[in-house]
């Protein structure tokens, strides 16, 4: 049964059919109220259910709505998500790829600054190699260029000494063929001269000017001539010739000796006259030495000369006769401290003294030239120390520009990328920083200042 009353009019058969005791009014009467009230009772709880059913039924019909809606918001959202999901997934592999680019582009500006770091250092390199090289070229060129005139000018004093020995061999040769003339020319002069001693003594001295002057000494330097001193015993000498040496010592010639017994000798034609005009002229010339070795010229003041004095005679003839004849004369000039030569041999003297005062002079000049090359050798040395020097400063500044723009453009939050950030951020600038800085700094995609 559903608990609603049958309508009006509809019996029970099996109830008719049931015998019925009697019953009071009084208890019908209260059947009649328990029934009414059981009715009233099942009424009420039946309107109750059916309230309560209705609020049921609203509410589940609530229920139904906001489930549809809390399904439809789910669906929404799972749509949502899976959108979401979709684009994160995207996002991510977009943002993969950008750090992989940046990667890949960092890698290739780190190679490129790299290169372009060599690159200018090996331009500045060669620029400084370039500029040393011309720095020094304009140094030592003017060396290179002296170095060659000492080397032209040793080569060519060398080969003017080889030409010089030749010349004087040759010019010894000559000097062979005109000592015979001027021996030949003395004869004829002694025998004209007719024994005038004065004569012959100019005659003697103009011989030998005339062979210093073949010499090459020059008059007034490398010898001076009649000069007068006095010797310790207050007596006054007069030497014909004072030859300088390089060393400061002086040899004295003197010519004074006296051939007018030669002129007899060479004048007569009778043997035993000869003999004695011969024995006249070796006594004359052991006279002569005496009277030199006598001189002392070494003990005199104001002249600082050997131990020995050359006595010239003009004549070759007059000499060679003299010392065959008595051999004994060259012991005694020697013991003497006198020197006997003839026009050849004083030559040949004074040539070589010529030489050594050529070699004097050259060696002066020599230590003039290395007294400068070593001056200047010495600021060339203390210039390539300075240049190595620069070189070094310049290679330990290039190195600390390297570390202090790695410090300025590299790592996370470095300055270049800082700078930029605020210039991005709305910072005002009077000028952006070069685009050569900002080119090699590493900025890192966190630290991209956001696009407003």
């Amino acid at each position: 049964m559903n608990g609603t009353l049958p309508p009006p009019g509809v019996t029970f058969p099996a109830l008719a059919a049931i015998p019925l005791p009697p019953v009071s009014p009084l208890l019908l009467m209260l059947l009649f109220a328990g029934l009414l009230t059981a009715l009233l009772l099942f009424i009420v709880l039946r309107l109750d259910a059916a309230r309560r059913l209705r609020e049921s039924n609203r509410q589940l019909a609530e229920c139904t709505h906001r489930l549809a809606l809390t399904s439809e918001r789910c669906r929404r959202q799972e749509l949502r998500a899976a959108k979401l999901l979709t684009l994160w997934k995207s996002e991510r592999r977009h943002a993969a790829a950008r750090l992989r680019q940046l990667g890949e582009a960092r890698e290739e500006l780190r190679l490129q600054f790299g290169q372009l770091a060599r690159q200018i250092f090996d331009e500045k390199a060669v620029r400084f190699s370039e500029l040393n090289r011309e720095r020094l070229s304009a140094i030592l060129n003017p060396f290179q260029q002296q170095l060659l005139a000492l080397k032209e000018e040793i080569e060519n004093t060398h080969r003017h000494d080889s030409h010089e020995r030749i010349s004087l061999q040759t010019e010894i040769f000559h000097l062979r063929e005109l000592n015979q003339q001027i021996n030949q020319e003395a004869i004829n002069l002694t025998r004209a001269l007719q024994g005038d001693n004065k004569v012959q003594g100019n005659w003697g001295e103009m011989v030998l000017e005339r062979v210093l002057e073949r010499s090459g000494l020059r008059r007034g330097h490398e010898y001076h001539c009649q000069g007068g001193f006095r010797d310790p015993d207050n007596r006054l000498l007069k030497p014909d010739v004072i030859i300088h040496l390089p060393t400061g010592r002086e040899i004295i010639v003197d010519s004074k000796v006296s051939l007018a017994s030669w002129q007899r000798y060479v004048n007569c034609h009778d043997e035993a006259e000869r003999a004695d005009h011969l024995v006249a002229h070796v006594k004359a010339v052991r006279d002569h030495i005496t009277t030199l070795a006598d001189k002392n010229y070494p003990a005199v003041a104001g002249v600082n000369s050997l131990d020995f004095v050359l006595m010239f005679m003009p004549i070759e003839a007059a000499f060679h006769a003299a010392f065959e004849h008595e051999p004994r004369l060259l012991d005694e000039a020697i013991t003497g401290n006198v020197v006997v030569v003839t026009p050849t041999a004083l030559l040949a003297t004074l040539r070589s003294i010529e030489n050594i005062w050529r070699f004097e002079q050259q060696s002066r000049n020599s230590l003039e030239i290395a007294r400068r090359a070593g001056l200047m050798y010495d600021r060339f040395r203390a210039f390539v120390e300075d240049l190595d020097k620069l070189g070094r400063q310049l290679a330990s500044c290039q190195s600390s520009y390297e570390a202090a723009l790695l410090r300025l453009t590299r790592g996370r939050g470095n300055l270049i990328a800082q700078a930029e950030q605020l210039r991005d951020l709305g910072v005002q600038v009077k000028k952006e920083l070069p685009r050569t800085v900002t080119d090699q700094a590493e900025i890192t995609p966190n630290e991209t200042p956001p696009t407003p």
